[in-house]
């Protein structure tokens, strides 16, 4: 009996001991994770139940020369609530009126919305959506809804904000406004002028705000004493012109539609400081309407045909191989390098002189000027382009430039046949830009300037950064060789393959261009011709404000393709409305010649000039609050009478029409 009393206290004490030494073993560890590694763990805890989450700046806006608005950040809200938040009383005593302002706004009824509300709370929903994507003004609408009012701490409610980015003058030079955009992995896409500027100015900086998770992957906002206020990205002003921009892109548009063509695009330069007025670039869709889908202007290195013709008789002339009076047999339509025939249109020209070889843009005149004189020395004329910085891409601010290609001797694209092939612009490619920049410095006076689409960048009026032309080249070539190809280029439109545009009462300087392209496979080609008509040049031809060109791809052969009669009537119709619908003083006065339509036109357009300083944007589409503020940011002071509430569907005043001070603009909403 002792024995078995002896064993089952031994028993006893061993049970008694394995647990105090587990109970040490638990307070030891106890001990360990409260003070050893407790930091380590706390900060475990912390960031799987609270983040930091960005909070976005507002993306600068983009404005036109004059301060139209071309691209601006609209701020949208989400608002939520948190449904547990409130106690019960107060929130039983606001659910009613809630319910109510939600069926007064949304148009659902007032049981519904109490009992999803009831619902969430029920179920402890700390993050439950009333609204999303909501203008400003429906936000200042909602926050004072009952509940709501008593903000985050009594209420519960939840406020997030994004921004959607915004172009009030809609598909007109959207591309080359551009965007910057994210995918779901991250990647980005730059485009335009808000692509190139927005990770130096436009983006901003963003601020953080904690969160805290809730459950179901959702976070809610808490308060946070280290929150970080997002700083606003600076507006960038550039050179378009939105007056001039409207003119070239219906009037390309219209030419497109007419010609049916496949992409075409127009760029307008200032002679004198380089900037851009004007670029619009559109492509024909499936359904045959046109959009801005691709900046050609910018990006598509091609072969520009006959507009390149200029180039190669600025060398000829410039090394003094043949003046303008020398004469050059150009057969009948038909001459054969080295195994290869060279066409004219028509039957030829016969013995003509090298300006009249540029002036009917005869491919047969200038191959053979560059041949025959430049043969034994091909390097000679390609030094001459390469000099002229044709062969190197501009570095413009805006992604995706095209790269030019101008073979050499050597090279593995480089034949006998390279070079009389590029003295009339095939075997090589630049972009239109490139030659627009070139055709620019011989209007102004030999100085080539790189072309610039901004102005300046600015924090409200404050200037950060001011641009200023860029020059190139100080002088392409000598006075008498530049006079020369000026006048070579006035004769074009007078009597030259550009006579169509010529007008008695406008003068304009410029040179035609029609390629071939898509010629790889001869025989599909003739099957299916393609080409590029193009128009390059300036007005006023003695003294340029302006330079242009005009390219339009693949127009319909059955409606026609040469350069002059696709391209040439967009030119011409660009510089005439230019000094007729834009009201600028200066361009009125840089005429040289009297006539008394446009003295009358200018008389009435300097009249209006005085009264507008703005373009009334299309508001139709927008929350009524969100149209009121643009308006009231504009450059004019105007009158804002809105009838109705929530969306805006009609305006008093169209779209890109000027505004007048103390002007009433009405609009329509509902």
């Amino acid at each position: 009996m002792a024995t078995t009393e002896k064993n089952i206290l031994k028993r006893l004490y061993f049970v008694a001991g394995c647990l105090f030494v587990f109970a040490l073993a638990v307070v030891f560890k106890l001990v360990d994770i409260q003070f050893v590694q407790g930091d380590q763990y706390r900060a475990l805890a912390d960031k799987t139940t609270t983040r930091d989450f960005p909070i976005p700046a507002n993306r600068g806006n983009v404005y036109s020369a004059d301060g139209s608005l071309l691209a601006t950040s609209i701020p949208k809200y989400d608002i939520r609530i948190d449904a547990i938040q409130a106690k019960d009383a107060t929130f039983e005593k606001h659910i009613n009126a809630l319910a109510d302002s939600l069926h007064a706004y949304k148009g659902k009824p007032v049981s519904y919305y109490k009992n999803i509300i009831r619902k969430a709370r029920k179920n402890k929903n700390r993050y439950f959506l009333l609204a999303r994507n909501i203008s400003y003004s429906d936000y200042i609408r909602m926050r004072n809804f009952p509940l709501l009012n008593l903000g985050a701490i009594k209420g519960g409610l939840i406020v997030e904000q994004t921004t959607r980015r915004e172009h009030p003058m809609g598909g007109v030079a959207s591309r080359s406004i551009g965007y910057e955009r994210f995918d779901e992995d991250g990647n980005v896409s730059r485009a335009g002028i808000d692509g190139a500027f927005g990770v130096k100015y436009l983006r901003g900086t963003n601020g953080k705000r904690r969160k805290q998770k809730i459950g179901n992957g959702q976070w809610k906002p808490i308060a946070d004493f280290d929150q970080v206020e997002p700083k606003d990205g600076y507006d960038v002003y550039t050179t378009i012109d939105v007056n001039i921009q409207d003119i070239a892109h219906h009037s390309l548009l219209k030419q497109l539609e007419l010609y049916e063509a496949e992409h075409g695009c127009v760029v307008v330069m200032d002679v004198k400081t380089g900037e851009v007025k004007a670029i619009a670039n559109l492509a024909k869709t499936s359904k045959g309407t046109y959009y801005e889908k691709r900046n050609y202007a910018v990006y598509e290195a091609q072969e520009p045909g006959s507009t390149f013709k200029v180039m190669a008789l600025m060398a000829a002339l410039e090394d003094k191989v043949v003046d303008t009076s020398t004469v050059v047999d150009t057969k009948n339509g038909r001459k054969k390098f080295y195994g290869r025939y060279i066409t004219d249109s028509g039957s030829g020209f016969g013995a003509i002189s090298a300006a009249r070889a540029l002036e009917v843009s005869s491919n047969i005149g200038l191959a053979s000027i560059i041949d025959d004189n430049y043969a034994k020395q091909p390097q000679k004329f390609i030094d001459h382009l390469k000099a002229w910085k044709l062969n190197d891409s501009l570095d413009i601010s805006i992604m995706g430039e095209g790269v030019p290609d101008i073979p050499e001797p050597g090279a593995s694209n480089w034949s006998r046949n390279a070079l009389p092939s590029i003295a009339y612009g095939y075997n090589l490619t630049i972009t239109p830009l490139q030659t627009l920049t070139f055709y620019n410095a011989i209007a102004n006076n030999g100085e080539m300037i790189k072309p610039r689409f901004i102005k300046s960048v600015k924090s409200f009026d404050k200037p950060i950064e001011v641009f200023e032309k860029e020059v190139m080249i100080d002088k392409i070539c000598s006075n008498k060789t530049l006079a020369e190809i000026q006048d070579v280029l006035k004769n074009a439109v007078i009597r030259g393959t550009g006579k169509r545009m010529y007008s008695e009462t406008f003068s304009m300087a410029g040179k035609t261009g029609t390629a071939r392209t898509n010629y790889a496979d001869v025989e599909k080609w003739y099957k299916d011709k393609k080409y590029v008509s193009s128009f390059a040049g300036y007005f006023p031809a003695d003294n340029p404000k302006y330079s242009c060109i005009v390219v339009i791809h693949e127009p319909s052969t059955k409606v026609g393709y040469y350069g002059a009669d696709v391209s040439g009537p967009v030119f011409k119709r660009i510089a005439q409305k230019i000094y007729t619908d834009t009201p600028i003083i200066d361009k009125i006065e840089t005429l040289n010649f009297e006539h008394n339509l446009v003295n009358e036109d200018y008389e009435n357009y300097f009249e209006n000039a005085r009264k507008y300083r703005e373009l009334m944007p299309s508001v139709i589409g927008m929350p009524a609050m969100d149209a009121i503020a643009l308006l009231e940011n504009l450059q004019v002071d105007i009158r804002i009478k809105l009838t109705g509430s929530g969306i805006i569907k009609k305006q008093s005043v169209e779209k890109h029409q000027k505004l007048q001070t103390n002007q009433t603009i009405v609009l329509d909403a509902s």
